[in-house]
């Protein structure tokens, strides 16, 4: 169908679903509990008869043993309304060369990472009957594409997914306002970046967007080159959101890089923990299949997805 949906990853999911983990609204049955009490799907609790109440919904073995009457109401289920926010800024092409299935070299960008993660949930989340929505930006402009289900909708998704280049840069805080605004009813907002950008907006509106009743998870893709910074010698770095360029020693800065990539980690998974945020570090060094295999089943059983960063695999590039 699209290059971005990779088969393999398909399959590694495909017995998983994505479970809402917070009360969600929806417009018909579903997988997901709904806030509304009703008269259908799961038993829920009883109440005192009320004049009017459907007569069928009475428990008269309670009425035999206490003489009063009780209606059973019932958890009505509801289908996941969710929205996909992709970061398609210029940082997100790091490494911009390189070839192989992403996930099998560093070569593989971010940004062609997070689109087959992207992919696939949206392939979930439409297979297990719930909608999903598309929200980024390209040269400064928002690209929206509106929560629907059916395989229709997911082949919009797929092919606005790979039709995007990551370039320029973007305002995250910006982007998710507008994603939690327009997901009308309460829903789940998974964004997926390197959350380079303007930290404390995208925390900030991350709170807003859960204060509205929305579930927000915020999966974070780095590469292990960010993380372990294997360079030793004179090196040129070249800043992809800017045409700047600088020439540095690498192994004199190698040990202090290394410490404030792995303090800016931290921060985000503790600051996203408390503020009730889904928190998940995803590498493009590991295959995707069994990263987001990993995610989906970790969350699941609402545990932090947090590989350790520290540990370097490869050449260090440490000062002696």
């Amino acid at each position: 169908m699209n290059t971005v949906l990779d088969p393999a990853v398909v399959a590694a999911i495909d017995d998983l679903e994505v479970a809402a983990r917070y009360i969600v609204e929806g417009l018909r049955t579903g997988e997901h509990r709904s806030p509304f009490h009703g008269f259908s799907a799961e038993f829920s609790q009883y109440r005192p008869y009320r004049p009017g109440d459907d007569l069928k919904y009475l428990d008269w073995k309670v009425l035999a043993r206490t003489d009063r009457l009780y209606t059973r109401q019932f958890r009505e289920t509801t289908n996941l309304a969710a929205m996909l926010v992709v970061d398609a800024s210029a940082s997100m092409a790091y490494p911009s060369a390189g070839a192989g299935r992403a996930g099998k070299t560093h070569g593989a960008s971010k940004f062609a990472y997070a689109r087959m993660i992207a992919a696939a949930l949206a392939y979930l989340l439409i297979e297990q009957g719930d909608a999903v929505g598309l929200m980024t930006t390209e040269n400064d402009r928002l690209v929206y594409l509106p929560p629907r289900g059916g395989k229709t909708h997911l082949r919009r998704v797929l092919a606005e997914l790979s039709r995007l280049t990551p370039s320029g840069s973007w305002t995250p805080g910006t982007v998710i306002a507008r994603a939690a605004e327009l997901l009308r009813r309460r829903g789940l907002l998974l964004m997926l970046s390197d959350f380079y950008d303007d930290e404390l907006a995208t925390l900030t509106e991350l709170k807003r967007a859960a204060r509205r009743g929305h579930e927000a998870a915020v999966l974070q893709v780095m590469s292990r080159p960010e993380i372990e910074f294997p360079y030793s010698g004179g090196t040129e770095f070249e800043d992809l959101e800017s045409p700047a360029r600088r020439i540095v020693d690498a192994a004199a800065i190698g040990r202090e890089y290394r410490a404030r990539v792995a303090a800016f980690l931290e921060r985000w998974r503790t600051d996203a923990r408390t503020a009730g945020l889904d928190y998940a570090l995803l590498t493009t060094d590991r295959a995707p299949d069994e990263a987001l295999r990993g995610y989906l089943i970790r969350r699941g059983a609402g545990r932090d997805v947090t590989p350790l960063v520290g540990t370097p695999t490869g050449q260090s590039g440490s000062a002696n």
